[in-house]
């Protein structure tokens, strides 16, 4: 293949390494075979990258004399070879074709770039055969580099479309073509996680006025001092409602019976009534069983400087360490709650890796929901369009959620509606408990960060 001359048909396979062996054998024996076909000039088969799955990427090329020969060539020994191919090895390979022609629009300059600039291959025509880049050593345009950036936003076929929609309307879908070997058509389960849950706390938690303050009217003293009275008095009505809801010491009220009874082992905070931050943080002495780890540090004095430091600036610093902590409390929720699937499901012969990818798929549908609901609530704050319609929107995707996880379950592992609605309860009930148990941890990892 060392002068262009008629279109190419080419095959690029992703093998599994354990059936690797057999289908270079098998591959040398199909390209014997087509060399006796006419038309065929000559064949190729060189290595290229893996996929994103680790699996060995294998390409073999055919020259044909002419088009006429192409589509004989398609019609006959290309299609016995693809259907050898996938009875032989089923899905342990993913098979692709596409054909190749010489461009003649865009003809490279005798001498000009006989190597590739990425990869040192051997250029013949506009791509690289071994890494598939272009052939050309001009700088690209403006628009080919806003292109590159956003192809997969712009294009509605990319991978980044084909992994979201399927995710948010059909559950369980993606787990279970993942687990199939239909793999190639979406985005890596963990790298969707990671982007999503980062989309989802910057959706969540950015603010533009104080990352864009300067593109905004300043406030007067006045405004400012009237806006962080307002916010005081909120949280200090949310606060004080919650301490009485919980039967704690509001301003110069008395504590009921049962709090009364043993003063010395309490952790006091009191609050004046006119929602002022005067708090006084009171720590008595008390003992604590557990480790001797964690008994040097759930000390008194620490106590203490923890309620001062969240006094002085109203929590700041805690809820930044708190949202800090959030995706690594989410993180650890996932392969506890795989392993809560793994003994639901003991006889489903599935690997433990295999349940933890579903919850993978769940936990970045759960942030996709979350995103949808905030935009939903800021949409519909501007926009004129009843509350009403909003909120009924955001009530409609809370009650999808647990439904989502009910098809999901039936969808995966493939068990009646019965038994299906028993471990059902058993992995809810289950995921709102280590939920309620990262999430303390969480707070108590902000808490004795500051």
């Amino acid at each position: 293949m060392t002068a262009p001359s008629g279109p190419i048909y080419e095959n690029r396979v992703f093998v599994d390494a354990d059936v690797l062996d057999d289908y270079v054998a098998w591959i040398d024996d199909q390209t014997r075979r087509a060399r006796e076909f006419p038309g065929v000039i000559d064949i190729c088969l060189f290595s290229t990258a893996d996929d994103e799955d680790g699996r060995h990427g294998r390409t073999c090329q055919f020259l044909l004399e002419d088009n006429e020969s192409l589509e004989n060539f398609i019609d006959g020994l290309a299609t016995e070879i693809e259907a050898d191919a996938l009875q032989r090895f089923g899905d342990s390979i993913s098979w692709h074709e596409r054909i190749l022609r010489e461009d003649t629009s865009h003809e490279l300059p005798a001498g000009e770039m006989p190597e590739c600039l990425n990869c040192g291959a051997h250029m013949r025509g506009q791509y690289c055969g071994q890494c598939g880049q272009r052939a050309r050593s001009r700088l690209i345009s403006l628009w080919e580099l806003v292109s590159e950036a956003f192809g997969d936003l712009l294009e509605l076929d990319s991978r980044l479309w084909r992994t979201v929609v399927p995710l948010l309307v059909n559950p369980g879908l993606l787990t279970f073509d993942y687990l199939q070997g239909r793999r190639a058509r979406y985005m890596p389960p963990f790298r969707m996680y990671l982007v999503l849950s980062l989309l989802f706390f910057l959706v969540a938690f950015f603010n533009p006025r104080e990352t864009f303050g300067i593109f905004y009217d300043p406030q007067t003293l006045e405004e400012a001092e009237a806006e962080r009275e307002r916010e005081a008095e909120q949280h200090a009505e949310e606060t004080l409602e919650e301490l009485a809801a919980e039967g704690i010491i509001i301003g110069g009220e008395e504590l009921p019976e049962d709090l009364q009874k043993d003063p010395e082992n309490a952790f006091n905070v009191r609050f004046n009534d006119d929602g002022t931050t005067e708090a006084q943080c009171e720590v008595s002495e008390f003992n604590i069983s557990g480790p001797e780890w964690l008994k040097r540090r759930l000390t008194p004095e620490r106590l203490v400087h923890v309620c001062e430091q969240i006094k002085e600036d109203n929590g700041r610093k805690f809820f930044a360490n708190l949202f800090d902590n959030i995706p690594i409390a989410l993180i650890v929720l996932l392969p506890i709650m795989a392993f809560v699937l793994k003994a639901l499901y003991p006889l489903s012969r599935r690997y433990y890796v295999e349940h933890l990818l579903f919850f993978v798929h769940f936990h970045a549908f759960f942030f996709l929901i979350l995103i949808i609901q905030i935009l939903i609530g800021r949409l519909n704050a501007v926009l004129p369009v009843p509350e009403v319609i909003g909120t009924l929107m955001i009530v409609a995707a809370s009650f999808y959620v647990p439904v989502y996880l009910f098809v999901a379950m039936r969808r995966v592992y493939g068990q009646g509606r019965l038994m299906t609605s028993f471990k059902y309860v058993v992995l809810t009930t289950s995921y709102l408990a280590g939920f309620t148990l990262t999430m303390l941890g969480a707070v108590t990892m902000a808490a004795f960060a500051i």
